[in-house]
């Protein structure tokens, strides 16, 4: 067995050992680029094309199946209670102008600190608005639109 048969077989083992460590998915890709190697290296490439081959197949792994693996890996992910209150609607309970920095709203039980998306925007007390976006302990929030009766 030559050297650089050892070095991709060490580097495989050192890929597939950081991700059991991880499990980030983020050295698994490189796992299969060094394992294409160790085959090339088997049938008797130059180095240049161990390298190449290394390289390429890291590339392609990670470019088209890493989304596709975090996405099958995630689907059960549970959001954390902050990322659960985008979509959500709430009450105003203090006047929000960004101008003057003040503003809070209620939801789900909770008092907010709350911001407008548009800084000319100022929301009285009352109004119903859904959560757009999260910005640090700040929710961004919109006039929620009512439903069309029909």
């Amino acid at each position: 067995m030559n050297e650089m048969m050892i070095f991709w077989l060490v580097l495989l083992i050192l890929c597939i050992g950081i991700e059991v460590a991880t499990m980030g998915l983020t050295t698994i890709w490189f796992g299969g680029g060094a394992l294409i190697a160790v085959l090339a290296t088997a049938i008797g490439a130059p180095i240049w094309l161990q390298v190449v081959l290394f390289v390429v197949v890291s590339l392609v792994l990670l470019l088209f199946t890493r989304p596709i693996a975090v996405k099958y890996f995630n689907k059960d992910r549970v959001k954390t209670n902050v990322e659960s209150l985008v979509g959500r609607q709430a009450i105003v309970i203090s006047e929000i102008d960004n101008i003057h920095g003040v503003g809070q709203v209620t939801v789900g039980g909770q008092e907010w600190s709350a911001r407008t998306q548009d800084d000319r925007v100022i929301l009285k007390e009352g109004t119903v608005v859904r959560v757009v976006a999260i910005n640090g302990v700040k929710l961004i929030v919109q006039e929620d639109q009512p439903a069309i009766q029909k």
